[in-house]
C-alpha cells in the first residue's frame, strides 16, 4: 500500500499482542480509522537490541509469525520496515562464515577490517579521538579467526552488531538484494537505521560525511524507487542535518519537536516551539516518542542551552517515576543525549497535559507518528525494567489484547483516539498545506493549518493545558 497522509503507528511484532496475528487482530478491532500506517519494528531473527542486531532480513523472527502475516497488515496499512544499513549481526551467515574462513570467505569484503583500513593498521590517537563514537575507545573488536589468527573488525554499537564496508561490490549487493526483497513483502517505506555511521573515511569523524553519505542514500533510492517505495534516514544529531536531507528533497524525521513541546508545556511558554514550527520541513515524519528514549541532541541551537538543561532537568522534577539512574550504567544505559521515560510519564502522568502535547503534534507540518505505548498512554513500567535493568524498557511495556481492550477504555485514550481520527480526515493537514502560528503572552498558542479553502485551528493555553479545535467543517469538540 502507497504512503498515505495520516497517522503511523509504531510498534514491535509482540508488543499489542504476541505477535503479528494478534497484531493485526488489534489493529483491525481498535485501529482501523485511526492510523492509516505502521512501522513495525524489526522482526526478523536478531541476536541482540531487541531486533536492531539482524542475522537475517530473509525471514520473519518465528515466534512473530511469516511473511503472509505481514502482508496481511499490509492489505490495510502502509508498512514502514528497518534496514540496518551500517550494520548485522556478529551471528549471521555472512560473519559467521568470514570467522570460519577469514581470507577465503566470500563476505570477507563486507566488513571493515583495521589492516586494511587505517594506515599501519591502527588508528593514532588523534584519529580515534575524531570518530563520532559511542564508546569510549575505538570503535571495534577483536575477531578470532579459526585458523587462530586475530584481528580488529570495525564495530559502532553493541559487540553484535558489526559495522558493513557499504563501498564494497560484496555489501552493495546485500544492500540490493536485502532492499527489494523488502519491497516484495510489503514495504512502503524502508527506514535506514544509524543511517549517518554508515560511511568511515580516515581523518572525519565518520558521521554524516559528505558528500559520500548523499551519494549513499541516492543509491538506495534508485534501488527502490523501481517498486515505488521511500526510504528514510534514521539520524539524531544536529537539526541542520535533516534540513540538509529535506533539502534534498526527502522526507526526514522530527526529533525535536518532542523536547520542544515538553519546554513549552514545562515552561508555559511558546517561543522556541513557535520558531521551529514555522521553519520546519513539511515532508516530514513528526515525533513525541519512539522505541528509544526522548533525543536531546536534537534541539541544540533551537533552544539556549541553559533552557535544555532545564527541560531535561524538569522531566526529573516533574515526569512520573522519571529518574536520573534510569539512565546510567546500573540500568545499562550510558547515553547522556536520550532521556528512558514515556512521554505520558515525562508530563507526570497528566491526561490534559499529554493530550494537548499530542494535539499540537498533530498540528504540526508533516505526518505524525505515535508509539505504541504513547497511543494508550502508558506511564513508565518499572517492573520491566527492574526485571530487565535496561533503561529503555521503561517504554516498551508489552500488551495483551485483554489489555488493549482494556486500555482503549480510559478517557484520556479515548480522546486521543478521536484526535488521530480528525488528523487523518480533516483536508486541512495535507502536507502540501499551510501552517501560521500565533502567540499571545508567550504562553496563549494559535496554530492554524490551511489547504485550498479549508482550515483547522488549535486555541491552547501552555499553562493551563486548556485547548479547543475549531476548522472548517463543524466545530470539534475536544
Amino acid at each position: 500500500m502507497e504512503l498515505n497522509n495520516k497517522i503511523m503507528l509504531i510498534t514491535y511484532a509482540d508488543s499489542l499482542g504476541r505477535n503479528l496475528s494478534e497484531l493485526n487482530k488489534i489493529l483491525q478491532t481498535h485501529l482501523q480509522n485511526e492510523i492509516g500506517g505502521v512501522h513495525i519494528l524489526p522482526f526478523f531473527p536478531s541476536s541482540a537490541d531487541r531486533g536492531f542486531a539482524p542475522m537475517s532480513y530473509d525471514k520473519v523472527e518465528e515466534e512473530f509469525g511469516t511473511f503472509e502475516d505481514v502482508k496481511k497488515i499490509s492489505d490495510k496499512y502502509y508498512l514502514m520496515f528497518d534496514f540496518m544499513v551500517n550494520h548485522i549481526s556478529r551471528c549471521s551467515d555472512y560473519f559467521k562464515d568470514f570467522e570460519e574462513n577469514q581470507d577465503d570467505s566470500a563476505f570477507k569484503d563486507m566488513f571493515i577490517r583495521y589492516k586494511n583500513f587505517w594506515e599501519n593498521g591502527e588508528p593514532t590517537a588523534k584519529q580515534v579521538d575524531l570518530i563520532y563514537k559511542r564508546k569510549s575507545r575505538a570503535p571495534y573488536i577483536d575477531v578470532d579467526f579459526k585458523n587462530g589468527k586475530t584481528e580488529k573488525v570495525w564495530c559502532t554499537f553493541c559487540e553484535e552488531q558489526v559495522d558493513l564496508d557499504v563501498t564494497t561490490k560484496t555489501t552493495k549487493d546485500f544492500i540490493r538484494h536485502t532492499l527489494l526483497k523488502m519491497c516484495e513483502n510489503g514495504a512502503s517505506i524502508i527506514r535506514l537505521d544509524a543511517f549517518a555511521y554508515a560511511i568511515k573515511k580516515i581523518n572525519t569523524n565518520c558521521f554524516f560525511v559528505e558528500p559520500d553519505i548523499f551519494h549513499l542514500l541516492h543509491e538506495i533510492e534508485d534501488i527502490v524507487a523501481e517498486k515505488n517505495v521511500m526510504i528514510l534516514p534514521e539520524i539524531h544529531e544536529h537539526y541542520s542535518i535533516q534540513m540538509k536531507i529535506a533539502g534534498q528533497g526527502f522526507w526526514i524525521y522530527d526529533f525535536a519537536l518532542p523536547v520542544l513541546v515538553l519546554n513549552a508545556l514545562y515552561s508555559g511558554k511558546g517561543t522556541y516551539l513557535k520558531r521551529w514550527l514555522e521553519m520546519c520541513p513539511k515532508k516530514q515524519f513528526t515525533t513525541l516518542d519512539t522505541h528509544d528514549g526522548i533525543g536531546i541532541v536534537d534541539v541544540k541551537d533551537l533552544m539556549p542551552d541553559k533552557d535544555i538543561d532545564a527541560t531535561r532537568e524538569k522531566m526529573f522534577t516533574q515526569g512520573a517515576n522519571v529518574k536520573k539512574i534510569y539512565n546510567t550504567a546500573a540500568y545499562n544505559n550510558l547515553d547522556i543525549y536520550q532521556i528512558n521515560t514515556t512521554y505520558y510519564s515525562a508530563l507526570g502522568n497528566r491526561d490534559d497535559a499529554y493530550l494537548l502535547a499530542r494535539a499540537i503534534q498533530f498540528f504540526a507540518p508533516g505526518i505524525p507518528q505515535v508509539y505504541y505505548v504513547g497511543l494508550l498512554a502508558g506511564a513508565n513500567d518499572i517492573d520491566l525494567m527492574e526485571i530487565t535493568k535496561n533503561g529503555r524498557d521503561i517504554n516498551r511495556h508489552s500488551y495483551s489484547i485483554d489489555e488493549v481492550n482494556r486500555e482503549v477504555e480510559r478517557p484520556v485514550v479515548k480522546r486521543l483516539l478521536e484526535l488521530m481520527r480528525f488528523r487523518n480526515t480533516h483536508p486541512a493537514f495535507a502536507v502540501e498545506g499551510n501552517i501560521e502560528v500565533k502567540l499571545d503572552h508567550e504562553h496563549k498558542m494559535t496554530v492554524i493549518r490551511t489547504y485550498d479553502t479549508h482550515y483547522a485551528k488549535l486555541t491552547a493555553d501552555l499553562k493551563s493545558y486548556q485547548f479547543d479545535i475549531t476548522h472548517s467543517i463543524v466545530t470539534y469538540d475536544v
